[in-house]
């Protein structure tokens, strides 16, 4: 049999400073903020602009257009002034691909081998999940915090139930989450919530700026 590429979490370069510094944002900024779009220069905009307003945690998933050079454009126009990362990483070489463009943490839809090659790379993963199995295996090759994903088909209740088996994991709701629905997870326990559309918009699309600086806002006061 081949050798395998991963390697458990007690073997992997990340180091734990770097983790908790990434799980220290997520706690104290609360907000992950999504950038999907058609448009590669209206997405680089749309980070660049989330960051202006003061969101320390962006995502640019890997399928927008052009995402592996939004990427090392948002990381070469920012310096270290922001958590950037890598979403929808779904292969050992997804991960290889965002770490090369400066990413400093990959977001997963599911656990797959993105999740041990990410930290293997030294970078925190955020890895998909939604049953008590599911956490277990993301957390056993090596999760920072589970992105509780989709978070709308379970809400706030379903939220609470996992945090009885699992009251350390940090929970990161993703999935239908407005500026409602993010303060009720945030109540039930979540450190953060990922949002994609209901903040960022058609910003990445190509859309208004200046609208998507007044979500930001909004967000903000409801956070």
């Amino acid at each position: 049999m081949p050798e395998s590429n991963t390697e458990s979490p007690a073997e992997s370069p990340l180091d734990g400073a770097r983790e908790a510094r990434f799980l220290s944002t997520l706690a104290g900024r609360r907000l992950v903020a999504i950038v999907r779009g058609r448009d590669a220069g209206a997405a680089l905009r749309t980070v660049l602009t989330l960051v202006e307003e003061g969101v320390e945690l962006v995502e640019v998933s890997l399928v927008t257009a052009g995402a592996l050079e939004v990427l090392r454009r948002a990381r070469a126009a920012l310096g270290e002034a922001a958590e950037l990362g890598a979403g929808t990483v779904l292969s050992a070489a997804d991960a290889d691909a965002a770490a090369e463009t400066g990413a400093s943490y990959l977001v997963t839809p599911a656990v797959s081998a993105s999740v041990a090659r990410g930290r293997s790379l030294g970078l925190p993963v955020l890895a998909g999940a939604f049953t008590p199995t599911e956490v277990v295996a993301a957390l056993g090759a090596g999760a920072a915090a589970v992105k509780l994903f989709p978070a709308s088909l379970g809400g706030e209740r379903y939220l609470r139930a996992l945090r009885d088996p699992f009251p350390e994991v940090a929970f990161v709701p993703v999935g239908g989450v407005d500026a409602a629905a993010a303060a009720g997870y945030l109540r039930a326990g979540a450190v953060a919530v990922g949002v994609g559309s209901p903040l960022v918009g058609d910003a990445a699309d190509g859309g208004s700026l200046t609208e998507l600086r007044a979500r930001v806002r909004a967000f903000r006061d409801v956070l």
